[in-house]
């Protein structure tokens, strides 16, 4: 089976790329860098040749309100319109537990637009909510320092390894369309300040992380409902000390 992977190279791109591949799948890392751009649309009906299906893994390269809608929104609309040309059976986009709870902010109504285009579409399609990865807890706790304290919401998260992500995520791309949204999350449900404070305790980070309901998490303030799963998810076997014992967890 071919499977174009939007974003291929990747931090989930590469990995989802990397078992498919083994799994003896064609697969087509596409990005900018290999001459598929899908702001553009330059490479695309040449990439999605003959691909029965295809996973959208990329992020935009800003957070800014105006960038990250154009982004979401005219990759969505040629990468679609591409997808149609070509008969693909299935389409896989990877996006956040909790999109439709935060419309504050800007970064969550722009993948809320990408999703409205992709359940719009006349293609067969699988929505994989997931919740966040270990491997941004370094960067959510630089986007709220002040000075030597971290200002960090209270409200629950469940984070999840990128490689569990990836393995869902592969499972989800070579199975049936779900037409649906499907969710991914990690083992542990905790307390998003409490986390970031494990993290910089274990990385000897000297920041202190003060629990502030008004902090804000991509510009939305949360709630203890705003970014965990509902009932069913799919749970990733990887917890946050068996991630930062990882040869490749961020010290």
């Amino acid at each position: 089976m071919k499977i174009v992977v939007i974003g291929g190279s990747g931090l989930i791109g590469s990995k989802v790329v990397e078992r498919l591949r083994a799994a003896g799948h064609e697969v087509l890392a596409a990005s900018p860098a290999s001459g598929v751009n899908t702001l553009t649309g330059e490479g695309l009906d040449e990439a999605l040749a003959g691909a029965q299906v295809v996973l959208d893994v990329a992020n935009s390269p800003s957070f800014e309100e105006k960038a990250v809608m154009d982004f979401f929104r005219t990759s969505g609309q040629n990468l679609l319109a591409a997808e149609a040309r070509a008969g693909v059976k299935h389409h896989l986009a990877l996006s956040v537990v909790g999109t439709d709870r935060l419309p504050d902010s800007a970064y969550f109504r722009a993948k809320m637009e990408q999703e409205r285009l992709i359940r719009e579409s006349k293609i067969p399609y699988t929505i994989v909510h997931s919740t966040q990865f270990f491997e941004f807890l370094g960067a959510i706790a630089q986007s709220n320092t002040e000075g030597s304290e971290v200002h960090m919401s209270p409200a629950f998260v469940q984070p999840i390894a990128s490689d569990d992500v990836a393995a869902a995520v592969a499972d989800y791309t070579v199975g049936s369309p779900r037409n649906a949204t499907v969710e991914i999350a990690g083992p542990e449900r905790v307390r998003l300040s409490e986390l970031v404070q494990r993290y910089l305790k274990a990385v000897k980070d000297p920041r202190t992380v003060v629990a502030d309901v008004h902090a804000r998490y991509f510009g939305a303030e949360l709630k203890d409902d705003s970014l965990v799963p509902g009932p069913g998810p799919y749970i990733g076997p990887i917890g946050f000390e068996a991630w930062m014992a990882m040869p490749k967890a961020p010290r």
